[in-house]
């Protein structure tokens, strides 16, 4: 009963995505997206960050397309993720927030061990396709590395029941804050498994997990789960594409890392500026350093992202692979971060768990040779959702959404536009008239219609003109009174009720 509960599926209106294109006329590239975690709009180099070096995203950004207005799905992880991998916004998916269950169900064997509890977030609905899904039904290789977040250990809703072929990493996202844990998950369909699992490290690939003092223990999860997405990419070939999703956590929550070169030279940096500060306090575990800390964790990933396009090109795969590189939302003040001190959200008010500009706006770099113009920028607004229309445009499945609607449902959503013409030098013909948002924790919801942008904090409108005030800093509802209640009718278009997500609808007046 608990399990037919917490999948129950979702339902409402559906959008037609037209710019299709025919199987036979596509041919199928690699894809491989990366989307970090909690890393701000102004926090690369390449969108304008002066005291963090980002060498291999800004080149990636130079051999392709960067974005000015990509939003993600929502201002904190597991909804943003819902809405990348459903193609829906946050009125309509499943997924609206950060719902944990590793209280709220009950305790799972774990093979002949004791009894343990289940850990992980509320699951997508088992009826609605997802993304790696749809690359599996045009004949990929699926791999996923890092934040699972889309249903709890057991659930409907896991990497093998849901398109992945082989997945490294966490479940939990909650279990995410921490880079050396106790466990990992992992489901290898080549190797044989049924089920997604979980592994102590050291007993399965040679990574000691357990120490007595957690900085002294010789694993470092980032580090583990990007060998691993660098492994599997190592095992494709030019004779089946495939589809990479990494979802690594740098650089969330607790600021910790190996003290090697990387962090040791932000530590000289900072240190020799006393306004850089160096001593601070965590809420996670206890470190020192934390600005170097956290700038040290986005060029590691950054080096990550270097090594990805490395090994693609000595496999001469390079040229026939999509690399988009993003992140899952704005910028976080947890495990000591300071996103004052990196300016991080640039010219953007608001951070992670906000609506406003600086908790969704987000970089997002699309590099494809050949395809997509070097160099280039792209100012039209885009979303998370939008990401799996452009994708089936692109590995030529006809009839989207078309072919996924759930026969069993009487209507179905899908949101997206494809932007696929946008990235490849073609005339882009559809654009969204609104783009939508809802976050149950702060209770808060956003509708962007051209530059205009409505906030409802707790059933309260906020009206901001992003044109010429970007900021969000002049709230000017009270001057434009039908703009409000327009944009108020639309919210109650594409609310749907969640029996697990509520938000406050603004009165229609």
């Amino acid at each position: 009963m608990l399990m037919h509960r917490l999948c129950l599926m979702c339902s409402g209106g559906l959008a037609m995505i037209p710019h299709a294109l025919s199987a036979h006329d596509v041919a199928r590239p690699n894809v491989i997206f990366i989307m970090c975690d909690d890393m701000g709009y102004g926090d690369l180099g390449c969108y304008g960050q002066p005291y963090i070096s980002t060498p291999h995203i800004d080149s990636m950004a130079a051999e392709g397309m960067r974005f000015t207005q990509a939003y993600a799905g929502s201002p904190v992880s597991a909804p943003s993720r819902a809405s990348l991998m459903t193609g829906q916004h946050t009125g309509h998916c499943e997924v609206r927030g950060n719902k944990e269950y590793w209280r709220d169900v009950p305790m799972m064997k774990y093979g002949d061990n004791d009894e343990y509890t289940v850990v992980g977030q509320h699951p997508y609905d088992p009826g609605h396709v997802v993304l790696p899904e749809i690359f599996k039904d045009r004949g990929y290789n699926t791999g996923m590395f890092g934040k699972w977040a889309g249903g709890y250990e057991g659930s409907c809703s896991t990497p093998d029941k849901r398109g992945v072929d082989e997945y490294f990493g966490y479940i939990c996202q909650f279990q995410a804050h921490l880079y050396y844990p106790n466990f990992l998950n992992r489901y290898s369909k080549a190797a044989g498994d049924t089920a997604t699992v979980r592994i102590t490290l050291d007993e399965n690939i040679g990574y000691p997990m357990y120490g007595d003092d957690y900085l002294k223990r010789s694993q470092y999860s980032a580090d583990i789960i990007h060998r691993e997405a660098l492994r599997w990419i190592d095992s494709q070939s030019a004779d089946k594409p495939f589809f990479g999703l990494l979802t690594y956590t740098l650089p969330h929550a607790e600021l910790v890392q190996p003290r090697d070169s990387i962090l040791n030279g932000y530590i000289a940096r900072f240190n020799d500026d006393p306004s850089w500060g160096g001593q601070e306090a965590s809420r996670y575990n206890p470190t020192v350093h934390t600005h170097a800390q956290f700038a040290a964790m986005i060029t590691r990933l950054d080096a990550y992202v270097g090594e990805i396009i490395e090994k693609l090109r000595d496999k001469g795969l390079d040229r026939n692979t999509i690399v988009v590189f993003t992140s899952d939302n704005g910028p976080h003040e947890e495990g000591g971060a300071d996103p004052e001190f990196f300016g991080r959200d640039g010219k953007l008010r608001g951070l992670k768990r906000e609506i406003h500009e600086g908790g969704i706006r987000v970089p997002f770099i699309v590099r494809w040779p050949e395809k997509v113009a070097a160099g280039t920028e792209q100012d039209i607004p885009v979303a998370f959702y939008d990401v799996m229309p452009t994708f089936a445009e692109i590995i030529g499945i006809d009839e989207f959404p078309g072919k996924y609607a759930n026969p069993d449902k009487a209507v179905d959503h899908f949101d997206g536009i494809s932007f696929a013409p946008a990235i490849t030098g073609k005339n882009q013909t559809d654009a969204h008239s609104f783009l939508y948002w809802e976050f149950d924790e702060t209770d808060q919801i956003g509708v962007r219609m051209g530059d205009w942008k409505l906030i409802v904090k707790h059933g309260v409108p906020h009206l901001y003109n992003l044109g010429n005030d970007i900021h969000e800093d002049n709230d000017v509802a009270a001057e434009y009174p039908d703009l409000v209640k327009a944009m108020v009718r639309l919210i109650y278009t594409q609310h749907t009720p969640s029996e697990h997500f509520s938000v406050t609808l603004p009165p229609m007046e």
